[in-house]
């Protein structure tokens, strides 16, 4: 289902229903320690690689407890790849239409009464569906960020447990914040000691036998040329919000130095990035640069890919956060969002952010719907030549352990 529309309904219709479940929010406390905690985490896939610390501390915290997750079922594989959770405890909902949406809620919020949870985490920064699913799910517990005296983003008033979002904290805090909001005496609930101890690095994925060799072998028989060379992972894609996007030119002039020093490139993305990657291919003009677009069917595969490449260099999204998960080290662009919230939790990562006047402008409080006419600044004044020499450092390194 289109963004946009999410927003639409999520804007128009979101605010009513949080007003008139907030009429009926039951005071009730369970009684003991939680015997079964559900989290709600509908955000990119990228969120839930950022979420790995806060799933530990619940199992830390509560080692008796069952605990479950909702998420869309696009992001279903990389939460299995994580095994933070039992799969048979992972709900999910298609995001694909408005109709399967609407039928996926009816058979998850009858699964959530039959469950019967004590706690309910909700992980959204905006979205108002996720606390609706909360307040149905029967918890009376109900965890969840909170706009306590700001103006806007209300969510309703029957999360009994708000927790201060904190736009100057990573987000990977702000998860444990969310478990340690279940059992604070605060107000707001978050008024904690550091958490800066906490490990925040995600679980690195674990290989089958023959799977990475089987993956080279059939790389190398699908593109010869590659055969000896250093190969760096470009992805060009903005993903579902294009403002994201170092770029294209820039792009192109980055492989083509690459494949200039005898380094091999690989464009990866989704099928719908063909077009991206033909550019880049037209512009080197070289077997060295290779199209991976679409190659790659599972997350998994694509991780695999990761294990015997030797850098990434890609926008804020999804595969700079799954590359924690590898050996590979990875250069990152961020401008429209902050990796003061969002940077991956790996000391492989190198991001570049030129922080101007108006980065960033991707916020929880405006629904991530950027002010900005396209004219990315923020990314377009991080230079080619600069990406380059960080690039070029960063092969010139043993690979990371």
């Amino acid at each position: 289902m289109d963004v946009g529309l999410q927003r639409k309904i999520d804007q128009g219709l979101g605010p009513v229903i949080c007003r008139a479940l907030s009429l009926f929010a039951g005071k009730r406390e369970p009684a003991g320690t939680p015997q079964r905690i559900l989290i709600i985490l509908l955000s990119e896939m990228g969120s839930l690689v950022l979420g790995c610390s806060m799933f530990r501390r619940i199992l830390d915290k509560y080692p008796q407890a069952s605990i479950h997750a909702l998420v869309f079922e696009k992001n279903r594989e990389i939460l299995d790849l994580l095994e933070v959770i039992p799969p048979e405890n992972v709900m999910t909902l298609s995001d694909s239409s408005l109709g399967g949406i609407v039928s996926d809620s009816l058979s998850v919020l009858r699964k959530m009464r039959e469950l019967r949870f004590d706690v309910v985490i909700d992980c959204e920064l905006f979205a108002r569906v996720s606390s609706i699913f909360s307040f149905f799910s029967g918890a009376p517990i109900r965890v969840g960020f909170h706009r306590h005296t700001m103006e806007g983003l209300y969510r309703g008033d029957f999360i009994n447990r708000p927790v201060l979002y904190n736009p100057y904290r990573h987000i990977s805090d702000q998860f444990l914040a969310l478990v340690d909001a279940i059992e604070s005496p605060s107000v707001p609930k978050n008024k904690l000691a550091s958490l800066a101890t906490v490990p925040k690095e995600a679980p690195r994925l674990r290989l089958q036998e023959g799977e990475q060799e089987a993956m080279g072998k059939r790389l190398l028989e699908d593109f010869p040329a590659v055969a000896g060379k250093k190969l760096v992972l470009i992805y060009p894609s903005g993903g579902i919000l294009p403002i994201r996007a170092w770029p294209q030119e820039y792009f192109c002039r980055m492989a083509k130095s690459l494949i200039d020093r005898g380094v091999a490139v690989a464009i990866i993305g989704l099928p719908v990035d063909k077009g991206l990657a033909t550019t880049i291919r037209e512009h080197c003009r070289s077997p060295l640069c290779i199209d991976l677009t679409g190659y790659t069917k599972t997350i998994r595969e694509l991780l695999v890919l990761f294990h015997f490449s030797s850098l990434l260099i890609t926008n804020d999204g999804g595969p700079g956060q799954f590359a924690v998960m590898t050996p590979i080290r990875s250069i990152l662009f961020f401008g429209p969002e902050t990796p003061e919230l969002y940077g991956p939790n790996s000391p492989a990562a190198k991001v570049f952010f030129s922080g101007i006047a108006c980065s960033p402008c991707l916020t929880a409080y405006n629904h991530r719907n950027s002010p900005c006419d396209g004219d990315n600044q923020c990314l377009k004044v991080i230079t080619p030549e600069s990406v380059l020499e960080c690039a070029l450092g960063m092969l010139g390194e043993e690979p990371a352990q």
